[in-house]
């Protein structure tokens, strides 16, 4: 399994980003796909998922600003995130596993997903 995440960058607050997950090497359709995201000396933090069936799911940070989606003939997972703020600044992370009907519960928990990314960082000024 590879998760490979792209689109990260520096914006101004406001502003927008789209940040892509190119998942291979599994049965995509099977899988939870979140993005997390990390800052310094803080626990990663859920911000968005689609489950195996496309429900998206927001944390309340993300709630109206940012929208997961998922493109099965490529196998991507894109996040656009609209009006940024520069609490919205960190590393994002995309994370797969599948939770079965476990998922609206556990898809916020980073210790639940085997797969993930490495990463790419996101700064709002």
């Amino acid at each position: 399994v590879q998760l490979v995440e792209s689109g990260g960058g520096s914006v101004q607050a406001g502003g927008s980003l789209r940040l892509s997950c190119d998942a291979s090497g599994y049965k995509y359709r099977g899988y939870c796909m979140t993005w997390f995201r990390q800052v310094p000396g803080k626990e990663r933090e859920a911000v968005a998922a689609i489950d195996s069936d496309g429900t998206p799911t927001y944390a309340d940070s993300a709630k109206g600003r940012f929208t997961i989606s998922e493109d099965t003939m490529k196998n991507t997972v894109p996040l656009q995130m609209n009006s940024l703020k520069p609490l919205d600044r960190g590393i994002y992370y995309c994370a797969a596993e599948d939770l079965g009907s476990r998922w609206p519960e556990a898809w916020k928990y980073a210790s639940r997903y085997r797969y993930w990314g490495q990463g790419t960082q996101v700064t709002v000024s």
